[in-house]
């Protein structure tokens, strides 16, 4: 069991064992426990599930086998990997009735959360300039976009990601005198879990959000810039054919897009307006459950060819 050890100007009726911490995302009525394990458990397999199908099918298929959908089943593994850092945890605790989680697991949990969601980050960047480079310059995509380059863009979206999650990492690593052990979501958020340190934090605050806004701006603009000119380019197609053919190869990631970082965006916004950890957390439920859940349902249902592979799996199989 891990201590605090805390400096002996600080007031005693303040010092907080480091040994676990008690998530309070959610209601303590026993009445609505077993329908939201069973919605949880339902939401977790069908994103689980969804991913798992897509990465099956671009694997399976030669035809898949291009920067799109290499890019795609990279996101789909994030996406797995990014619901689950919180949503077994929560699960299990509602099973137990416990809201516990260890001092290790929470900043384990926190790390992964990190490295997940940048790496959702970065890899939505790095998709919109394929569409960027296949819509603007279609003579030379394959040129530009070859196995090479695209597997360096995926090695430097996961070593920013695991640099930022280090980082998070080694600041909440230094706090070791808590108010309390009290967060107020269903998992440890890196902000909150930093403002229930009894130390002064400003060093550290600025530290950390910089390293946020550095891996939300770049992502950002690089997705903006891209379809600035992926807009301005299908505009000058003269036909309106044309124009929705070159605009449907980019529909289902810019459908993504809007529903990541809206519903990050609300995620943030909302915990900074409201004091309430139930709307907090289910804030954060639309950010981290519903929007990997989805996002292979926008894949599959808007590109025909993920369709037919998925169909010509089930046939082999049934």
């Amino acid at each position: 069991m891990r201590k605090a050890r805390c400096l002996s100007n600080v007031e005693p009726q303040n010092l907080t064992d480091v040994s676990e911490f008690h998530l309070l995302g959610f209601s303590e009525d026993p009445e609505p426990q077993p329908f939201l394990c069973g919605l949880f458990l339902s939401m977790y397999l069908v994103t689980v599930l969804g991913n798992l199908l897509i990465i099956l099918a671009v694997s399976s298929d030669s035809h898949l086998h291009t920067p799109m959908y290499f890019f795609l089943s990279n996101l789909s593994l994030a996406d797995i990997g990014f619901t689950s850092t919180t949503v077994p945890k929560l699960i299990v605790n509602m099973l137990t009735h416990s809201r516990a989680i260890s001092y290790v697991g929470c900043l384990t949990q926190m790390s992964l959360f990190i490295l997940f969601g940048c790496m959702d980050d970065m890899l939505l960047s790095v998709m919109a300039y394929d569409r960027f480079v296949a819509i603007c310059h279609p003579l030379r995509y394959l040129v530009i976009m070859n196995p090479r380059f695209c597997s360096f863009l995926v090695s430097v979206s996961v070593l920013g990601s695991l640099l930022e999650s280090l980082l998070h990492t080694v600041i909440a690593l230094q706090l070791t005198c808590f108010r309390n052990v009290e967060i107020f979501n269903f998992f440890c958020d890196p902000s909150q879990l930093l403002n229930l340190s009894l130390y002064d934090t400003f060093a550290n605050n600025i530290i950390m959000y910089f390293g946020a806004a550095l891996f939300g701006f770049f992502p950002i603009s690089g997705i903006l810039f891209s379809y600035y000119k992926i807009v301005s380019s299908i505009l000058r197609i003269p036909s309106t054919g044309g124009k929705y053919k070159a605009f449907s190869t980019c529909g289902s990631h810019l459908a993504v897009v809007c529903l990541y970082f809206g519903t990050g965006s609300g995620t943030y916004l909302g915990t900074s307006v409201s004091s309430s950890p139930i709307k907090n957390a289910v804030a954060s439920v639309m950010y981290m459950v519903v929007s990997p859940m989805l996002n292979p349902f926008i894949y599959s249902l808007r590109n025909q060819e993920i369709k037919s592979t998925l169909f010509r799996l089930h046939s082999r199989i049934f």
